[in-house]
């Protein structure tokens, strides 16, 4: 499921934006295939980042998320060259720093802690108890 909807794609970057790389046949609608293939694959750029620390699926979708997603899904569409703009490689480059920190654990994605995660600070260990057999 990807971290970002349409409606949030549109509220961030603006329809007239999203016209201009997403209307394939140029009949001022947005095209499905493009929009949601965009989305996909921003969803699982930010897994590849999101997925070193984190069990995915996530088990709540952060909001965090929402806007890397729209800034990579935008540069996406935008690879033709004929609209990609310098502020769209700059979100796309912001995005995806963002989403390196998150992987080096040097930012958080806003989910709460499981109360089982939560760590004392002292280290445990276990070990298999010692047996005594035949001497060899």
């Amino acid at each position: 499921m990807p971290y970002a909807t349409r409606e949030e794609l549109i509220k961030r970057w603006g329809m007239d934006a999203l016209l201009v790389v997403a209307d394939d046949d140029q009949d001022g609608v947005l095209d499905d295939v493009v929009v949601d293939e965009a989305l996909a694959g921003a969803s699982a750029e930010i897994d590849a980042y999101v997925g070193v620390l984190h069990r995915l699926p996530l088990a709540e979708q952060p909001a965090t998320l929402i806007q890397p997603c729209c800034d990579i899904a935008m540069y996406r569409m935008s690879s033709d060259g004929a609209s990609s703009t310098d502020e769209k490689r700059k979100r796309y480059e912001d995005a995806v720093g963002y989403l390196r920190r998150v992987a080096e654990g040097k930012a958080s994605l806003g989910l709460a802690t499981p109360p089982d995660q939560e760590s004392s600070g002292f280290a445990y260990f276990e070990a298999e108890p010692k047996r005594f057999g035949k001497l060899l």
